[in-house]
Order: structure tokens, then sequence, then C-alpha cells
């Protein structure tokens, strides 16, 4: 046998773990066809409707030299839109420094061609709020745009936003020297610790304040227990830590942005805990995963226990970054009903195309989760990854869960290998289907252990059938 012609042993597949019973607003799906809840998800999924209002923030003293800051006009903006029963809140062209914008119901934050909004690199302009770190609930800096318990929600057009974050500002508190960190500059390592510990402990997340004077970096773009919420055509460059970033929330809509950043966890949309969402025609491009989808950390995700469920992510480019489409790592509140579908990967610095991440110390259940038609240039190391040893692994109590996964006509040009599972001891993966795929430039053999009910049809491996393993 050829390095390339997988035995059943050898490539037997592995995952990750969450998910939970089927929501309430969307029938379950038969396992005969479980594209027909990605198509309830698509029809029930709609853009949220605002007023025709428009109140441009140069009438509220918005200058748009790059230089002077706007955090006041923008916020004054918001402020009267919103009391005049919402809107539009335009940014014509210009350069716009500010703070963060907090956005109220009912608006859409609209930022027209040739607008660009600076954000500043000062973390004294970013006052407390209420958001999650890596998972964990806490008051930390807040996000550079932020609506928590809004309904109605918008940043639409085709303006840029960009963050600023760099070597020289933000970057540097991962305490990696690549991204700029030296002797002397405080770093997240010291406050994470402390957060989870906190979380670990239930701590209230009233006490759970860090902000200025710590390290932990904010998101780019947050919705927090929101209703009907819209981001669409805009480019989203540079961001302290993650770009978009909804969490808790329901009705969400991603669609044509395009995300830049190879910061330090600059992953591209992380949905955390949400309640159906589409994601489609958008580009990544990303220091991190492409696309993570979450439900908490350890503790704290249990004590939620709010799993993030019926997302469809459709049309969709990825280039450089660790996973295209991903699963956890922090899901221990669970993950069920994601589609994929008509996506397209490539990039040397891409590590994985499909990514599944836990360990014994998330926990959850990750179930039905399908992916189909995903076309793939080449990725640096496996086109598939089910990792439960990652971080802590099997250090824990909390088994995690994986089942339920079919993945259909994957298209690979050029992988390390075709598979890395690794399950753990008492924690198989359950009920994996790869159909109608195949898989060249193959150079490794897959690495797999402790899963169950793999089922292999019509799969190729440089060429060569693997289908009667």
């Amino acid at each position: 046998m050829s390095q390339y012609t997988v035995s059943r042993r050898s490539f037997l597949m592995t995952g990750a773990a969450l998910g939970l019973g089927a929501c309430a607003s969307l029938p379950p799906t038969s396992a005969a066809g479980p594209w027909r809840h990605a198509q309830d998800i698509s029809r029930s999924v709609t853009s949220p409707r605002f007023p025709a209002r428009r109140m441009a923030i140069t009438d509220f003293g918005a200058v748009g030299d790059g230089a002077t800051k706007n955090t006041e006009a923008f916020a004054k903006t918001i402020k009267s839109c919103a009391n005049a029963g919402g809107g539009h809140v335009v940014v014509p062209a210009g350069r716009y420094l500010t703070g963060p914008i907090h956005l109220a119901s009912n608006i859409n934050l609209h930022v027209e061609e040739g607008a660009v909004i600076l954000f500043s690199t000062d973390p004294a302009d970013y006052p407390l709020a209420y958001t999650r770190y890596e998972g964990v609930e806490l008051w930390n800096y807040s996000p550079l745009i932020y609506a928590r318990g809004a309904q109605n929600v918008a940043v639409t057009g085709a303006g840029l936003l960009d963050g600023q974050a760099s070597n020289d500002h933000w970057w540097p508190w991962c305490g990696a020297e690549r991204f700029g960190w030296e002797e002397g500059i405080g770093s997240q390592s010291a406050d994470r610790r402390a957060l989870f510990h906190m979380a670990e402990e239930g701590v209230p997340v009233e006490d759970r304040v860090f902000g200025r004077g710590h390290y932990l970096r904010p998101s780019f773009i947050e919705f927090y227990d929101c209703d009907n919420a819209l981001v669409e055509g805009v480019r989203v460059h540079n961001s302290p830590c993650w770009n978009i970033h909804p969490v808790m929330s329901r009705n969400v809509i991603v669609r044509n942005v395009s995300v830049l950043g190879h910061g330090p966890n600059n992953d591209g949309c992380n949905p955390e805990s949400v309640d159906g969402m589409l994601i489609e025609g958008c580009t990544f491009d990303t220091g991190d995963d492409c696309i993570a989808i979450k439900s908490g950390r350890n503790a704290d995700g249990r004590r939620i226990a709010t799993p993030a469920k019926n997302i469809l992510i459709r049309n969709c480019t990825m280039k450089a970054g660790h996973g295209g489409v991903v699963i956890g790592s922090e899901i221990s509140g669970g993950v069920h009903h994601v589609f994929a579908e008509n996506c397209y990967m490539s990039s040397p610095d891409l590590w994985y195309a499909l990514r599944f991440k836990n360990n014994a110390m998330r926990g959850g259940v990750v179930e039905d989760i399908h992916f189909r038609d995903i076309e793939v240039g080449q990725v640096g190391r496996a086109a598939i990854t089910c990792d439960f040893n990652y971080e802590e692994g099997g250090n824990g109590p909390y088994i995690p869960v994986l089942r339920n996964l079919t993945i259909e006509r994957l298209r690979v040009e050029k992988a390390g290998r075709v598979l890395d599972v690794q399950g753990l001891p008492g924690a198989p993966v359950h009920n994996i289907t790869l159909r109608d795929c195949s898989f060249n430039g193959v150079h490794e053999e897959s690495i797999i252990s402790h899963t169950e009910r793999l089922s292999i049809q019509n799969v190729r491996v440089n060429g060569q059938s693997v289908s009667k393993m």
C-alpha cells in the first residue's frame, strides 16, 4: 500500500463537540434531508428595516480631517436619530478619527464610499462595557463598535473601518515579540489567568472589572444580546482582537464584508451563542480563524448554557488564517445545526479548511454540522482537523462530543494530510460521513484516533479511491 492509500484504521476520524436539541423556532430535520434546515435558516433570518430618515455626522460637528476626534459627534448623531425614531446615521466621504461608537435600537451606521472611520489607539478613550473575552463574561474595554440589548442595528456601506491596531498599538499586548511586545510592555497573560480563575470560582460578573490599566484587547464590532443585526458591505481592517463578534444575539446577518488583519487573535467572524445567523459573500484574510463558532468557555459557558445554533455560511472566501470554517474552542454551551456551502479557501498561510477544537475542560456537544461544495486550493496542514487535545486536552472532567458531521463535495488541490483527527479515550467522534470528496497534493498520512462510525463514500486521495477501507 502506498502512503496515500489510507486504511480504515488510519483514516478514521475524530472531532470536537457541542450542541443541544433543535431550536424552537426551526423544526428538527431528518438525517435524510439536513439541508432543508439550512433553507429554513435562509428564509427565517432577515435584514432589519430602518426608517428612511438620514442624519449626517457632519451636521453634528464631525470633521473628516483624520486628526479631529469625533467621538462626541458620533454619539450626538446617534442619540438624535434614535430619539427621532431611528434611521441612518451617515458617515460621508472623509477620514473620521473617533473613540468607540455605541449604537442604539433602530440605528443603521451607514459608511459611504470614500469614508474612513479611524478608531483611536489610546486605550483611555475606551470606557468599560459588558462583554465576553475568549468566552468569559466581564467588564472590559468597549468594543470599537458596540450595541447591547438593542433591536434593529446595522453597520452598512462601502466605506472602511480601520481599527489602526498594529505592532505599535494593541497587538503588543498579546505578549509575542513578533507582534511588537518587548520587555516593559504590559501583556495579557496575567489578566487572562485572573479572568479565567474568577470564572471558575464563580466570581460575579460585576466584580470582573478590567479595562484601563489591564491588557485584554477589545473586539471590533460586537452586538451583545441584540435582535436583528446586520453588517453589510463595509471593509474591516486592523482589529485589536476579534473582528465581528455577535454574542447572545438573534437574527444576525454578515453580508459582503471584507475582513483584513493579520494581528494576534484577528478572527474574522466569531458568532458566540447566537441563534439564527447568515454569513454570506464575505472575504476573510486573517491572523487567526476566518470564521469560528463559539458558545462560552468552561464554567462560564456552562453557567450561561446558551448554544450557538442555526447558522448558515455560504459563498465566502477564506484566505490566510488558522482555519477556514471552525467550531471551537470555547464551546461549552454547545453548537448545533451549522451549515456551510459554496465557499472557496486557499492560501499557504491557511492551516486547515475545516477545523474542530475542544478539550475536557470545555466539554459541550457539537452535532448536526454539514458542509458541501467547498473548494480548497491549498492549506498548509490538514484539510480537516478534529482536535480534542486542544490546550488542556484530556485534563478535565467534561466530555467533548462531536457527532453527526457530513462533508460532501469537498475538493482539495493541495494539503499536508487529509485528516488530523484526535479524540480522547472515552470521548470518540461519532457518525462522520465523507461523501464525493477528493484530496490531491497530499504528502502525509492522516492522523486518526478514537473515532466511531466513519462512512467514506466515493472519496479519492491523490487520484486513488479510498471508499472501501
